[in-house]
């Protein structure tokens, strides 16, 4: 009973931190806050997204601990989003001005009348609320790769390269609220896969890698220190709902559809590149990717499907998946492994020989 009720208080205790993490930047202070993503895009165009918002002060000098998180927890819940506010993007010689929809979210395309330096991937952009003093600026990291890739990668997230469960809804809950960055543990041989995959043949490529998830904006954070911990190469984070928490929206939004909508953004944007798809047998994303490759064809190389499912007839529905994307000139590659996909890759020189062995010798380990 003593240790059930120990973690009981420790789960409750976890609890109130991940819940309270979003609002501590402000340090009680409360007021206008702007909260942009990472952004991508091309030497043509930009897309960035964040929102405005106000937060309620915390009202109490208040040390940290478990009442303060549970104030903060109030300050998360109460604060909205800031509609029809103009938030000014400053990115190299281009300045854009965007105006917040009704929750405080903005979404900036920007048309680029000169290049980017070229010299980095990652460029700065600056933004600040016009109309108002009290808005500390921000800044937002902003992708853009070099001229001369070769290949583009967008791989989902949630278990494909970090275990979730998404299949198992129970289980996903626990690990997206309930356990830190360095415990979301990664599927093995993940980290130099990826690695190899940006790096490509030569290992420098720096191709794009652009992941999608199911996940909510609030684990944003959580997902960055995962990247970092796991060095998985870093590239634009896109969620596909607002999971809200908030009195604007106190339920999920509905991700019906949006992984394709955010794939068919990226084939849009790059629009010379082909790509490689990433995702897992857990859900639909043999049938998203399949359905992609029929209405783009050539464009997508190879879909490579991590087998985590359970139903012994799911094989079957991928092999004949596989089959129809193969009269479209893709491969679909269902694999239980990293290194199964690796030694694809390699052979289909999508990575180097060194880039191969690494995802061989870490799977191996880590398994």
């Amino acid at each position: 009973m003593a240790r059930h009720k120990r973690v009981a208080q420790y789960t409750f205790r976890k609890l109130l931190k991940v819940l309270a993490r979003p609002v501590k930047g402000d340090r009680g202070q409360g007021g206008t806050l702007i909260y942009p993503y990472r952004g991508y895009g091309s030497q043509r165009e930009i897309f960035l997204m964040g929102r405005v918002f106000h937060q309620p002060s915390l009202g109490l000098p208040l040390e940290s601990g478990v009442l303060r998180d549970m104030a903060d927890i109030v300050r998360r819940m109460v604060r909205w989003g800031l509609a029809d506010r103009e938030v000014a993007i400053s990115v190299g010689h281009h300045e854009s001005v965007v105006t917040t929809d009704r929750d405080g979210y903005f979404y900036a395309h920007i048309t680029l009348s000169r290049s980017l330096p070229t010299d980095t991937v990652w460029h700065k952009a600056e933004l600040k609320v016009l109309g108002t003093e009290e808005t500390l600026p921000a800044v937002a990291d902003i992708y853009v790769p070099k001229p001369d890739i070769d290949l583009a990668v967008i791989s989902d997230i949630d278990d494909t390269v970090m275990y979730t469960g998404v299949a198992n809804k129970i289980k996903m809950m626990y690990r997206l609220f309930m356990e830190k960055a360095d415990e979301r543990t990664a599927f093995p041989g993940v980290a130099p896969f990826y690695q190899a995959l940006h790096g490509g043949a030569t290992g420098d490529a720096g191709r794009p890698m652009l992941y999608v998830s199911r996940g909510p904006w609030s684990i944003y954070e959580i997902l960055e220190a995962f990247f970092h911990l796991n060095n998985i190469p870093a590239g634009p984070v896109l969620f596909l709902r607002e999971w809200g928490l908030t009195l604007q929206h106190p339920l999920p939004k509905k991700a019906e559809d949006h992984k394709a909508h955010l794939i068919e953004s990226m084939l849009s944007l790059y629009d010379e590149l082909p790509f490689v798809l990433i995702g897992d047998s857990g859900q639909r994303d043999p049938e998203i990717y399949a359905d992609i490759v029929e209405r783009y064809p050539g464009r997508i190389k190879t879909i490579y499907i991590r087998s985590v499912h359970k139903q012994s007839d799911r094989d079957q529905s991928i092999a004949r998946l596989a089959a129809k994307v193969q009269d479209a000139g893709c491969e679909l590659i269902l694999a239980s492994s990293s290194e199964k996909m690796a030694c694809h890759a390699f052979e289909r020189g999508y990575i180097s020989r060194a880039g191969k062995e690494a995802v061989v010798d870490a799977d191996r380990a880590e398994r």
